[in-house]
């Protein structure tokens, strides 16, 4: 499963948690269309894929996308 989210809480909630999952991908772009971000989606999915299936969580915004892998580790 993968969350699509605008809410910084549900990173810090995941990361807090030690979860493996679920992945999510949380768009940091403000306006976006429904087609632009349909297809900012589909970008994200393609370079991310592989990733999000093992659980990641996926950052995005104007200058680029951030992956990190899951359980993350608080210090």
């Amino acid at each position: 499963m993968v969350v699509v989210t605008l809410d910084a809480d549900f990173h810090v909630l995941l990361a807090l948690s030690g979860a493996t999952g679920p992945s999510v991908i949380r768009v940091r772009i403000e306006g976006l269309r429904g087609e632009d971000l349909a297809r900012l989606l589909v970008s994200v999915l393609q370079i991310c894929g592989d990733d999000l299936l093992k659980g990641a969580m996926v950052s995005v915004t104007e200058n680029g996308v951030r992956i990190r892998r899951l359980p993350v580790p608080v210090k």
